[in-house]
């Protein structure tokens, strides 16, 4: 066997290696992950976020995925001659709107339950409706009415915990019924805090189109490994963050105050973002941790704790 040859192979030694402290840590842990954006409509990065999940439930850890829908749904409302209507940037989900929007993430949520399978691990696709896993109440969008758009109330955790138990990957579709048991659809991302508050995820996971946090959004070289919540209310306050990612970061804020021990934001259009930031000493994303939380960089001076 020739030298670069050899060297390859203890590459990845040392890949699973540095691994090894990770898989410890967490096993038998649950995390949650937030699946949208790019690497949903992208078949490829598809697979690999399915085969990221995969492994992870295969080396020990308990995987919930959340999914979104959003582009589908804005794909299929216009393929029906509908037009989308926006109020203060969310969708409005009238009647019409509401059913397609479950259609469509009926149609996702069997689609990544598949993929799943073809890899060996079982997995169950679940609405919110399911076991009462979610119940809402209408959210309406600074008083305004945005139709079927659901606020959760409540989780059902033991759904997910008796699904977890018997080895199932539960996958989560983000729909769920209020009092009168109306349909909602609920933002993916709310859905996805509020499950990993109840199941007390030791992780949260957003895959999102976006690196991480920036210090200045302008400048690209300013990615934040870790972010403590105090020093988040700072960019916060400072008006450094603003678009999609404030009510990213206020839902990671609140995630960590309810008991998730870190929240990762990262970009799902990498290949592999989710082991890499899970099994390697530096990530690639932006960690979000409590105060007190121990900090990788001020206690090693290199990389990142996860």
């Amino acid at each position: 066997m020739e030298e670069k040859d050899i060297q390859k192979i203890l590459q990845k030694a040392e890949v699973l290696i540095e691994a090894l402290p990770y898989i410890q840590r967490f096993n038998r842990k649950i995390i949650v992950v937030k699946y949208g954006g790019s690497a949903m409509v992208d078949e490829e990065l598809k697979r690999n976020v399915i085969k990221d999940v995969t492994l992870l439930k295969l080396v020990g850890f308990k995987p919930i995925i959340v999914h979104g829908g959003g582009k589908e749904i804005s794909k299929w409302v216009g393929k029906v001659g509908m037009e989308p209507e926006f109020i203060n940037g969310l969708r409005k989900t009238d009647a019409p709107t509401m059913e397609i929007a479950e259609m469509v993430l009926g149609k996702v949520n069997k689609s990544l339950v598949q993929m799943v399978q073809e890899l060996g691990v079982n997995a169950i696709g679940i609405s919110g409706k399911d076991g009462g896993l979610l119940k809402v109440k209408k959210k309406y969008s600074k008083g305004q009415d945005i139709g079927y758009v659901g606020e959760i109330t409540e989780v059902n955790a033991k759904v997910l915990y008796d699904l977890l138990e018997k080895d199932f990957l539960p996958i989560v579709c983000p729909v769920g019924l209020d009092d009168n048991f109306e349909s909602y659809n609920i933002n993916a991302d709310d859905a996805a805090c509020a499950i990993a508050q109840a199941v007390s995820a030791e992780k949260l996971a957003f895959l999102t189109d976006v690196k991480g946090v920036y210090r200045d959004p302008e400048d690209k070289s300013s990615l934040i490994s870790e972010l403590s919540v105090s020093e988040a209310r700072e960019l916060i306050d400072s008006g450094t963050v603003g678009g999609g990612m404030l009510p990213k970061l206020n839902n990671c804020m609140e995630a960590i105050e309810d008991g998730v021990s870190r929240v990762h934001i990262l970009d799902g259009r990498i290949p592999h973002c989710l082991l890499l930031e899970i099994f390697t000493n530096r990530g690639i994303g932006t960690a979000i941790l409590g105060d007190s939380e121990e900090r990788f960089y001020t206690v090693h001076h290199s990389g990142k704790e996860q």
